[in-house]
């Protein structure tokens, strides 16, 4: 019976804890999402400390390279954004009016269900609305405020975490027994490698995503076949690139609906650099960026980000994988191989070898790629220092 008792004991304890997790859980997942960033910036940090600067200087620096990322990349974006989508608004009724005059189902439909006149009076209208609506300005206030309050927050974490981490990990190391204590770091290291190598390939990808939309939205103005609101499309692009599997889809959408709102040329092409992009990112691009850092299989992918984001919405869907791969570090290291050292399982021994051959390939080309970048910067160095060594000193 006392077995028993400490069972349900036990039990009660969890669902008590779980139920305090989740009644706090968008301050959970604001904490999460900081100590993720911590992580995946560590290695920046380290790599300063490594150049002789202390770990505070690191933060710092790489706080204020943020910081000013940010401003200036608000200073490039925010001042057309405001100015595009005001024109949007305007030409909302132009567009409905051209929409009316193609022979097409699109046109047929615009005609039929007078489309242009009823946004040309809910455009008209839409002043008066919004001055009557006392509340609704209220709401978005306060939602913009709470997405400020949000970002600072993480913002505050994040440095919090990034200087704390190594007496974190020291702090997380005692609470084990000391015979367990040296699988249990080794349990971190991987889950911090995971964690670290998700958010570095995550942003690397969301960067190169928005870039070559802007990119490509550029060679179209220059050609004639421009599409309007470039930069806000870019953008949102870029930032739905953030979710993996389904982002690079979600961003594509609103450049697709305004290409064809251009014309039908301009959304033809935009749909094709968007199917063309999505093949080469997922070929090759997130291959040679994310491979082997989260080491999961699709369907897991696939799965982890509908089901977290659909409890924490864009945060959860973000940190899907990074949250699943410390899961999957756990079960292997933890479970599996305890099961594979008490017994003759095939099937888990089969798994865990598979498991231990990823990791194995995933160092040996992380220390393929630090050698071949060691081997450019020496490159590098090397003309620059000989270009100075063949000036002479003025007489």
């Amino acid at each position: 019976m006392s077995y028993w008792a400490r069972v349900a004991l036990t039990i009660a304890a969890v669902a008590a804890v779980l139920l305090a997790l989740w009644s706090v859980i968008n301050i959970v997942i604001l904490v999460l999402m900081a100590a993720v960033l911590a992580i995946g910036l560590d290695p920046a940090v380290r790599f300063i400390e490594r150049r002789g600067r202390s770990r505070g200087r690191a933060v710092g620096l790489i706080f204020v390279a943020a910081l000013g990322v940010g401003v200036l990349f608000a200073l490039l974006v925010i001042p057309p954004f405001v100015t595009q989508v005001g024109e949007l608004g305007d030409n909302i009724p132009g567009y409905a009016a051209e929409l009316a005059e193609r022979d097409d189902a699109i046109g047929r439909y615009v005609r039929e269900n007078d489309v242009a006149d009823r946004l040309q009076k809910f455009v008209e209208d839409l002043p008066k609305t919004i001055s009557r609506s006392f509340g609704t300005i209220v709401g978005v206030a306060g939602k913009v405020g709470s997405l400020l309050f949000n970002v600072v927050t993480v913002a505050i974490l994040t440095i919090y975490f990034m200087l704390a981490l190594p007496r974190m990990r020291r702090s997380a190391a005692i609470w084990f027994a000391p015979e367990t204590r040296d699988r249990a770091e080794d349990v971190m290291d991987q889950a911090i490698s995971r964690i670290g190598g998700y958010v570095a390939g995550i942003l690397t990808t969301a960067s190169i995503a928005g870039s070559s939309a802007l990119l490509f939205f550029t060679i179209l103005g220059l050609l004639n076949i421009g599409i309007p609101f470039a930069v806000p499309l870019a953008l949102f692009s870029g930032l739905a690139g953030l979710i993996p599997a389904v982002g690079a889809y979600i961003g594509a959408a609103p450049a697709v609906i305004v290409g064809f709102f251009q014309s039908g040329l301009t959304g033809v092409l935009v749909l094709v650099y968007f199917i063309v992009y999505q093949q080469v990112e997922n070929y090759v691009i997130q291959p040679r960026i994310m491979k082997n850092a989260v080491n999961l299989s699709p369907t897991g992918v696939i799965i982890a980000t509908l089901v977290l984001g659909s409890l924490g919405g864009f945060a959860g869907a973000v940190l899907a994988l990074p949250v699943t791969a410390i899961v999957k570090v756990i079960i292997m290291e933890v479970y599996l191989r305890d099961r594979v050292a008490e017994g003759d399982d095939p099937v888990a021994r089969a798994e865990l070898e598979k498991h231990d051959r990823a990791e194995a390939a995933a160092e040996a080309e992380a220390r393929k790629r630090a050698h071949a970048r060691r081997r450019l910067v020496s490159r590098f160095r090397d003309r620059f220092g000989q270009g100075r060594s063949d000036k002479k000193p003025p007489e």
